[in-house]
């Protein structure tokens, strides 16, 4: 009699400890956000692009592994990856996809039209086609603007103000990645005289520095698209194997060698990025959120480049940077 009572107790306590357990509410899938870049991994001195973006989210309480998972995909420098990585991350269901760069983002766009994407990325969504406009995108995609039409004038002016004998200025572009119109309306506001320097890869490099100094320029303009991005060290040595003092867009040219950089902060960017990615987790609309223009600027020296090329840096610029490399 016992025995019937214990093992109706015990199984009695099975049953319970059974139910409990159906009774638990199945694990809730943490949100998956697809950062997508043409770059490399951060090392070395470069800026890490990303960073802001990782410390937004950990402000707003996300934190990787806990309550979001953060899937990376680096393209290295190789356009050819993106396709294959972007097609991984909407494979995987991503929640979001972060697109880090103006060819992250086309390559994203063309994978999905459905998956929320935010772009880091841009100088005129509307032109780019990727936003009806400003203030009401329209489609799958938001985010922050890295550049604008305006700000070509102001990299020509300040190198026009470190170097007040400027007249002729090479610019260096890959034109199948971008033809920007706004370096020519800047040219003609400051009174200088372009010197298109169209380059593919480095079998062009050469070739392109020997025209700028027969054509007796006196500066370097370069657009940072990919290919200069790339191959930055060695076009900051020939800048300065060819005296001509030189300026673009991203700190990371100036970390290279270029003498100046001006342009937006990326780690301000990034921080704004992640309040787009947490309004899109919260059930936000890309098409109903509008794109904002970078509000957070660096003016970037590098003294050792100055040095070498015999340039003083004048007051009017050192007051104004916000870092100097040595």
């Amino acid at each position: 009699m016992n025995r019937r009572i214990v093992v109706s107790l015990a199984m009695a306590h099975i049953a319970s400890r059974a139910s409990a357990f159906r009774a638990q509410p199945a694990a809730v899938a943490m949100p998956r956000i697809g950062v997508l870049s043409f770059r490399s991994p951060p090392s070395g001195g470069d800026p890490d692009p990303i960073a802001g973006f990782r410390r937004g989210m950990r402000d707003l309480g996300y934190m990787d592994g806990r309550n979001i998972v953060l899937d990376y995909r680096y393209a290295d420098g190789r356009p050819d990856l993106l396709a294959t990585l972007v097609a991984e991350l909407v494979q995987s269901k991503v929640d979001v996809i972060l697109a880090a760069g103006p060819v992250p983002l086309q390559f994203a766009r063309k994978a999905t039209s459905t998956i929320p994407i935010v772009a880091i990325s841009g100088s005129d969504p509307v032109r780019e086609g990727w936003a009806q406009s400003l203030a009401r995108p329209g489609g799958n995609v938001t985010g922050v603007q890295v550049t604008f039409l305006e700000l070509a004038a102001k990299q020509l002016e300040i190198l026009k103000t470190a170097v007040p004998e400027l007249e002729r200025v090479a610019v260096l572009l890959a034109p199948a990645e971008l033809n920007d119109p706004s370096v020519e309306a800047g040219a003609r506001a400051l009174g200088l005289q372009l010197i298109m320097l169209e380059v593919r890869g480095p079998d062009d490099f050469e070739r392109a520095f020997k025209h700028a100094a027969s054509s007796r320029a006196q500066g370097l303009y370069a657009i940072a698209t990919n290919t200069i991005v790339a191959h930055r060290t060695k076009l900051a040595e020939l800048a300065v194997t060819y005296r001509l003092p030189s300026i673009s867009e991203l700190t990371l040219l100036a970390n290279a060698g270029f003498l100046l950089s001006y342009g937006a902060d990326l780690d301000a960017l990034g921080l704004r990025a992640a309040t787009y990615v947490d309004k899109v987790l919260k059930g936000e609309r890309p098409s109903d959120m509008a794109i904002e223009l970078p509000a957070v600027f660096e003016l970037v020296v590098n003294r050792k480049t100055a040095r070498a090329l015999g340039m003083t840096m004048p007051q009017s610029i050192l007051m104004r940077v916000t870092r100097v490399i040595e």
